[in-house]
């Protein structure tokens, strides 16, 4: 199968931070593959496939997160979030038919209800690399061309990544203060790991499954604070169906149904577990990938459907807290 038929779509962190004041951690961007035939990528939930040799990747990602909210007085204490929003941009290439590497740059709004202690700027740069292979017979890594029967084989990837310390951690608000969960960077590293494997059902339907986690150190910020934002453990699974396909016009369009659950530990702050942090939730995503010739987009709507977060009723703006998250990703092979 000629490479020029692959869109691919990129996999890394945006980074943002979580604080009991504002808990919205980060939004993620997934890896995939699939052209005008082959297998299904969804938008949310990472595919098995690497770009191909020599080929580059542009990406653009935007998660707008709407906070629910219920406290309507403008004299309350405590400020409600309104809503998150989460750019990305990046950049990928083929070093190998099995060896990706990524790099990405967020920028992140965070916004209250009525704007006094809102954040908005560049966050910590992110790098990965993903290594792909397949199940035919045995193990191998994938190789420089595959059929159309080949991709039928079941399809893995294991990746890797880390942030580098390049946003502003002791970002100060308008009011002075310094909140770790709106600063634009987590002051040292955080390091991400993870697997994924895909299998394409038939000539239309394909399932993903993906794991992984994201883990981090602890950083004393300029107001005395040190704080270690609990870890991230990511379960998804998803289902791709091919909707329609134009091989005269290289127009292809897919359906998808995704669940992603996540695991979010308690953030340790100054050595104690810190209140209205962390806990346990499930993800409903409904999406729709467009494909025409190198170039992709993906849109979809993500809710919670179930949550178990620790003292639930303080963790307003938290992650699994949301209205709805709305997701628009964009790549282009070159």
């Amino acid at each position: 199968m000629k490479s020029s038929l692959f869109t691919a779509l990129a996999s890394a962190m945006a980074l943002a931070l979580s604080s009991p004041a504002v808990l919205a951690h980060h939004g993620v961007a997934s890896l995939g593959a699939a052209g005008l035939d082959g297998p299904g990528a969804p938008v949310e939930t990472s595919s098995s496939a690497t770009l191909p040799q020599g080929k580059w990747l542009g990406y653009l990602k935007i998660d707008h997160a709407k906070s629910k909210t219920y406290d309507a007085s403008t004299a309350s204490d405590e400020q409600e979030g309104d809503f998150n929003q989460y750019w990305m941009l990046g950049l990928g290439y083929g070093f190998t038919p099995w060896l990706s590497g990524y790099v990405f740059q967020p920028y992140n709004i965070k916004k209250d209800e009525y704007g006094n202690t809102d954040s908005r700027g560049f966050t910590d740069l992110s790098l990965m690399g993903v290594i792909g292979f397949k199940y035919d017979k045995g193990f191998m890594l994938v190789p420089e061309n595959e059929s159309l029967d080949d991709l039928m084989d079941w399809h893995f990837t294991l990746y890797g990544g880390t942030s580098l310390p390049t946003g502003d951690a002791n970002h100060v608000l308008d009011d002075g203060n310094i909140d770790p969960g709106k600063s634009l960077g987590f002051g040292k590293a955080s390091f991400s790991l993870g697997a994924t494997a895909t299998k394409q059902l038939s000539d239309n339907a394909t399932a993903v499954f993906e794991i992984g986690q994201i883990r981090f150190q602890s950083y004393r910020y300029d107001n005395g604070d040190l704080v270690r934002f609990g870890t991230e453990n990511r379960a998804n699974a998803a289902l791709a169906y091919r909707l329609h396909q134009n091989p005269e016009t290289r127009f292809r369009v897919d359906g998808n149904v995704e669940l992603n659950f996540l695991n979010l530990g308690r953030d340790i702050e100054n050595g104690v577990g810190a209140a209205a942090t962390g806990g346990d939730m499930l993800y409903g995503v409904l999406g729709v990938r467009l494909y025409k010739d190198n170039m992709s987009l993906g849109l979809a709507l993500k809710k919670p459907v179930w949550t178990d977060l620790n003292e639930e009723n303080h963790q307003q703006g938290a992650e699994g807290k949301e209205k709805y998250r709305f997701i628009a990703t964009f790549s282009t092979l070159f």
